[in-house]
């Protein structure tokens, strides 16, 4: 007997995603009630009288108010947990039949950019676990069904990442004509094989960076036919992601195969000295913090990942983080990086202005990604990225997602990479 249809405010949704959701849920409930308990205590603290044993908690009748608050939400969604813990392997059977629909994607990967780090932390099914794809099929070299024939694909693999929040479906865009646009697709005219990242984009970008390293050495070792080369296509993040991959490679194990075949990375759009809109977010948590009454609410400002953290400079290396409060403001004390010696590096930066201008370039930039952060310009020389002229484009009257299907840009992409007409 057929099961009947989902209610159509459930087509994407998943019974495996059950457990996820509670655990979610439960953490919310319980960020709420210590909202509310920091809120109370700040007023009775401007009266005098004396909170709990910890910053921010009340005391007496009331404090044990709040404390069975959470000791039954903690109870409830532990007591949950741990029975849709036992019956996952039966909803992950359910769902074997449910191909993942692009809007779920979607949604799941706007999820692990805003708490992708929590997610990881507290072992949320929901968390995105970085994977190299081919033709919408996660690569799992320990199974080698789940790899492309040998006579399908060819050893010149362009190695495509996305950015903050997005998901690698979204290198695909059908405008509203239904013209399909691909920069993948284009490129594979010149004989390249593209393999995409998916990859949990609220984590540390040097988290990401280092995991990406590791699975490029897997796909070099497994790949169908020998690998003769890798160009890898970032958008935004994904360019971070891409600098910090080799930066930490280089540092650990310079001999690396997929080092010793990377010919080319290209980036759009990517936030090299980091986006404003991060350090705008920063302030927040100051402003925030600054009164008694509104410091509680500080912490909402404090549920953003460490990924979009990791935006406010440009963070690519694990010094730049490791040991610092990364809400607090400070200055940018980043671990110079520059560009990889021996592989050809190019930049496409947009701007929603018309032309250039000192005000267009800090400012406006593409929307999210000021001009000068995506051509790698700084005021401090050690700092500054050196692209060839040649390897440098700015697109005008373009914002940051445009950058992933404008035709303007796969033309450039194009040009840059057909063979003797590129830079280097």
């Amino acid at each position: 007997m057929p099961l009947p249809p989902r209610p159509k405010a459930l087509q994407h949704f998943r019974a495996s995603d059950l457990r996820g959701v509670v655990q979610l849920a439960t953490q919310a409930t319980r960020g709420v009630a210590r909202m509310a308990e920091g809120v109370h205590q700040s007023v009775w603290g401007s009266m005098g009288v004396p909170g709990g044993k910890t910053a921010g908690t009340t005391r007496g009748l009331t404090g044990l108010i709040y404390q069975t608050v959470q000791g039954v939400t903690q109870l409830v969604g532990s007591g949950a947990e741990a029975i849709l813990g036992k019956l996952q392997p039966l909803l992950d059977a359910a769902d074997t039949a449910l191909p993942d629909t692009p809007q779920r994607e979607a949604v799941l990967a706007a999820l692990n950019g805003v708490l992708g780090d929590r997610l990881a932390a507290s072992g949320n099914p929901l968390a995105t676990r970085l994977q190299l794809r081919h033709a919408g099929r996660a690569l799992d070299w320990t199974r080698p069904a789940t790899l492309p024939a040998k006579g399908t694909v060819g050893g010149k693999l362009l190695v495509v990442i996305h950015g903050l929040c997005m998901n690698d479906l979204q290198w695909t865009h059908t405008t509203a004509t239904g013209e399909v646009r691909s920069h993948a697709t284009a490129l594979a005219t010149l004989g390249y094989t593209p393999v995409y990242v998916r990859y949990n984009t609220g984590l540390h970008t040097s988290d990401n960076g280092a995991a990406l390293a590791e699975e490029l050495d897997q796909l070099v070792a497994h790949w169908p036919v020998p690998v003769s080369e890798i160009t890898v296509l970032a958008h935004s993040m994904g360019g971070l992601v891409t600098r910090s991959a080799v930066q930490q490679t280089r540092t650990a194990d310079p001999s690396a195969p997929w080092l010793k075949v990377l010919k080319n990375v290209i980036f759009l759009g990517t936030p090299h000295h980091g986006a404003p809109l991060e350090r705008a977010g920063n302030w927040v948590d100051v402003i925030l913090g600054a009164t008694p009454y509104s410091r509680p609410f500080a912490k909402l400002g404090q549920l953003r990942s460490a990924g979009i953290t990791d935006l406010r400079y440009g963070f690519v290396s694990p010094q730049d983080w490791q040991g610092r409060n990364r809400f607090q403001k400070g200055p940018d004390r980043r671990t110079p990086v520059p560009l990889p010696e021996g592989v050809a590096c190019y930049t496409v930066a947009a701007t929603t202005a018309s032309q250039r201008s000192a005000l267009a370039d800090r400012l406006l930039g593409d929307g999210l990604v000021p001009l000068r952060s995506a051509l790698g310009l700084h005021d401090e020389a050690k700092r500054n990225l050196v692209f060839a002229k040649p390897s440098l484009c700015i697109a005008y009257r373009m914002n940051h997602m445009e950058l992933l299907h404008r035709p303007e840009v796969t033309a450039q992409l194009l040009a840059w990479l057909t063979p003797g007409a590129g830079s280097t």
